[in-house]
């Protein structure tokens, strides 16, 4: 039998253990973007040199090459594409071309959200910077300023006066691939933001995670996530509404058999809010995690999926502990010349994985793309969880020249 070909749009590092899960599988794994350099290249079985974002040249690579399926796994700008790609050529696909449409471009989610009686944050989408102006008393100030299509954090600014929104909007113009950004009203939020990973079957909702998203202050980008924790912040019963009503999102849309990276929070209002839903693995190696916290597989079931076998064994688990995340990074652009654990940590550290070698250029912290590595913890109990986030530059240190 000849071997099952899986087209993986993108080429981060986040792709390995989807390839690691399509090659177990028995698969052929396909690896394209523009970048030849990524490193999910080197361990694909083949590579193509054609950007992600034009779907046309991706639709005919994969009628060429006959394959069985398609996924865009922790890369945002691939999944609409993926989803034309498969619709096109009657794959399989997390849902209708015109759902995944919906919720990749942030404008049309927040309206589809304020027609369907979801609570959303008051928003508008704009061209240029002379209509976003000329609609500055539209919003209560501050807000958040970011491009409608982008990921990552990138492009993202909190604006406190009308005085100082040019340079933010400059900002996320220039991170937006379709030329539009969107001005949303800022929810102050009530604890921990989340941003996790969650997995439906068939529409129904089926593994459903929660976590504690923190950030460093201090960065450049104070909006990109610096880490992540398990269980959240949320109560049971705020969690429960937030579950409810992701599940009548995703019956609304039609959607089916996928992976989701879901970014919720809880306004000082006591409201829930859904702000992100991507029918994708989340980056920041999220489903990784919870495959270490929980034991349920969602990468091996997000490539069951795109290749259209039945997923059978996604079923909700608790926590086996207390886990975090800490998404290594430099505090300045410079030389990396080495990280820092102190000794007393190192019965809590279940991984160390680091990117970057020493004498090797860093970037300072301004999205996503310049992390430098992450750090797996597992703790015995949340008070020990909180503490050692807090005292995380007692404990770890970037050393940077």
């Amino acid at each position: 039998m000849p071997r099952r070909k899986l087209m993986l749009l993108g080429g981060l590092r986040y792709l390995l253990p989807v390839i690691d899960a399509a090659h177990s599988l028995g698969c052929h794994v396909i690896t394209c973007d523009y970048l030849p350099d990524n490193i999910a290249h080197k361990y694909s079985d083949e590579y193509h040199n054609v950007s992600i974002l034009d779907r046309e040249a991706v639709l005919s690579l994969a009628r060429e090459l006959r394959i069985d399926g398609i996924m865009s796994f922790a890369v945002d700008p691939g999944v609409v594409t993926a989803a034309y790609v498969a619709d096109r050529l009657g794959l399989p696909c997390a849902g209708p071309y015109e759902s995944i449409y919906i919720l990749q471009d942030k404008e049309k989610f927040r309206g589809f959200l304020e027609t369907n009686g979801f609570n959303v944050p008051k928003s508008k989408g704009f061209s240029s910077y002379e209509e976003a102006y000329a609609a500055r008393d539209y919003f209560a100030w501050p807000v958040i300023v970011k491009p409608v299509d982008s990921a990552g954090s990138k492009g993202v600014s909190r604006v406190d006066s009308r005085d100082d929104l040019r340079p933010a909007f400059d900002n996320a113009m220039f991170h937006s691939f379709s030329g539009k950004v969107i001005i949303e009203e800022f929810i102050e939020k009530e604890g921990c933001s989340s941003d996790s990973d969650c997995f439906s079957v068939d529409g129904k909702l089926e593994f459903v995670s929660f976590s504690a998203q923190r950030f460093d202050e201090n960065a450049d980008n104070p909006y990109t996530p610096a880490a992540y924790s398990w269980p959240s912040t949320f109560t049971k019963g705020q969690e429960t509404e937030l579950t409810a009503e992701i599940q009548r999102l995703l019956t609304l849309l039609q959607m089916r058999t996928s992976i989701y990276n879901i970014e919720t929070r809880i306004g000082t209002n006591g409201r829930p809010y859904i702000m992100e839903v991507s029918p994708r693995g989340g980056g920041n190696r999220l489903a990784e995690m919870l495959r270490m916290a929980t034991g349920v597989d969602m990468i091996t079931a997000a490539v069951k999926a795109a290749l259209g076998e039945k997923v059978t064994d996604i079923v909700q688990k608790p926590y086996d502990g207390h886990w975090a995340e800490v998404i290594l990074h430099a505090d300045r652009s410079g030389t990396f010349r080495g990280l820092d654990i102190s000794p007393e940590m190192s019965s809590h550290v279940v991984e160390r994985d680091l990117w970057v070698r020493e004498g090797e250029r860093v970037s300072s912290f301004n999205g996503a793309n310049d992390a430098i590595g992450t750090l797996v913890l597992k703790l015995d109990s949340l008070s020990e969880l909180e503490s050692i986030i807090r005292a995380q530059g007692e404990w770890l240190k970037v050393r940077i020249d």
